[in-house]
C-alpha cells in the first residue's frame, strides 16, 4: 500500500447543451452536450488512516457548508466501501479552488478523482468501465471525469466526451481547441440545477449537436447554443452581459457552461489582460490554454 496519493482535479466546460426531452420514468433530462476539460483545478490528497470504513474529510480553500458525508469525495469512498467492506480507512484533504454552482463540474471532478485515487492507493481490482459505473451513480457529470482525466490517462489518449443521454452515456469525440485560449468568468453567485431547469422547455434540435460541432468555430456563435441560457439569463441578466462582454473583447465563441453561472469565451490568441480585470468586484476571471 502506498503512503498517499495526490491529484489535481480539473474543471470542464460544455460546448453546446441541448435539453432534448424529460424522461417520464425518472424525471431526468436527455441532453446533447460535449464535455471539454479546462485547466482550473482543485487539489486532492488521500492518506491511509484508521480502521476499515473510516473516512475523515478535511476541506480548505473555498468554504463548503454541510454534512461531510454528502461531499462527493466521501460518497466516492462509501461507494467503493459497498464493494469492498474491508476498504482501508483514509483521510481525504480537498483544497477547493473551482467554484461551485458555476456549471464547471468541480464537485463531480473531485468525486471522480477520488475513485481513481482510491483504486490506485489500495490496489482495487476495478477496471475503467466498472469505475465509470460507480461514478455515474454519484452524479451525471462524474463519468466524464473518469473518462477524461489526467491522473491515469496518457495525454495522447485523452479526448473530449460527447453525451446524448443524462450525462453518463459518453462517446469520445475528436473536438479539439488546441492552440486556443479560454477565458472563464464566474460571477459572485451560483445557479442551482433546480433553478436552471425550472423554466427550460425541452425539444429535440433540428440538427444534432454532434453534427454542429464539425462546423468551423467561427460559425458556432449562430448555431451552437446552451438551452439553459433561455431560462437563466432572464433571472440573471448579468450573465447575458458577461457573455456579450466576452464577444466585445474578441471571443470567437462564448456561452454559459452547464447549468451554472460561469460563462466562457474562446479566443484565437491570448486576450489582453484588461479582460481579467474588466468585470465588477466579486467576479472571478481566468484565462487558460486548451487542454486538448
Amino acid at each position: 500500500m502506498k503512503d498517499k496519493e495526490i491529484s489535481f482535479p480539473h474543471a470542464k466546460i460544455n460546448l453546446g447543451l441541448f435539453v432534448c426531452q424529460r424522461r417520464p420514468e425518472d424525471g431526468y433530462h436527455i441532453l446533447q452536450t460535449l464535455f471539454y476539460p479546462i485547466d482550473w483545478r482543485d487539489a486532492l490528497e488521500i492518506i491511509p488512516e484508521g480502521e476499515p470504513g473510516h473516512c475523515r474529510m478535511v476541506q480548505t480553500g473555498i468554504c463548503i457548508d454541510g454534512d461531510p458525508e454528502q461531499n462527493l469525495c466521501v460518497k466516492a469512498y462509501r461507494r467503493l466501501q459497498r464493494l469492498y467492506p474491508d476498504l482501508p480507512g483514509c483521510c481525504i484533504h480537498l483544497e477547493k479552488r473551482v467554484p461551485f454552482g458555476a456549471g464547471l463540474g468541480g464537485g463531480s471532478s473531485d468525486g471522480a478523482y477520488t475513485l481513481l485515487m482510491l483504486r490506485r492507493l489500495f490496489g482495487l481490482p476495478l477496471n475503467d468501465d466498472q469505475l465509470v459505473k460507480e461514478a455515474s451513480a454519484m452524479g451525471a457529470d462524474c463519468a466524464f471525469f473518469v473518462r477524461c482525466n489526467d491522473y491515469d490517462i496518457a495525454p495522447e489518449k485523452r479526448q473530449a466526451q460527447y453525451c446524448e443521454g443524462i450525462g453518463s452515456e459518453l462517446v469520445p469525440h475528436i473536438a479539439s481547441l488546441r492552440g486556443k485560449y479560454i477565458v472563464v468568468v464566474k460571477p459572485p453567485f451560483g445557479v442551482s440545477t433546480r433553478e436552471a431547469y425550472s423554466q427550460v422547455h425541452p425539444q429535440w434540435p433540428e440538427t444534432p449537436l454532434e453534427k454542429l460541432l464539425t462546423l468551423p468555430i467561427e460559425q458556432w456563435r449562430d448555431t451552437i447554443h446552451n438551452d439553459f441560457e433561455d431560462s437563466v439569463f432572464p433571472q440573471y441578466p448579468q450573465l447575458a452581459q458577461v457573455k456579450q462582454s466576452l464577444y466585445d473583447h474578441g471571443a470567437i465563441y462564448a456561452s454559459m457552461s452547464g447549468s451554472g453561472s460561469a460563462c466562457f469565451g474562446i479566443f484565437d490568441s491570448l486576450p489582453s489582460t484588461d479582460i481579467l480585470t474588466w468585470f465588477e468586484a466579486g467576479y472571478e476571471a481566468r484565462c487558460t490554454q486548451a487542454l486538448l
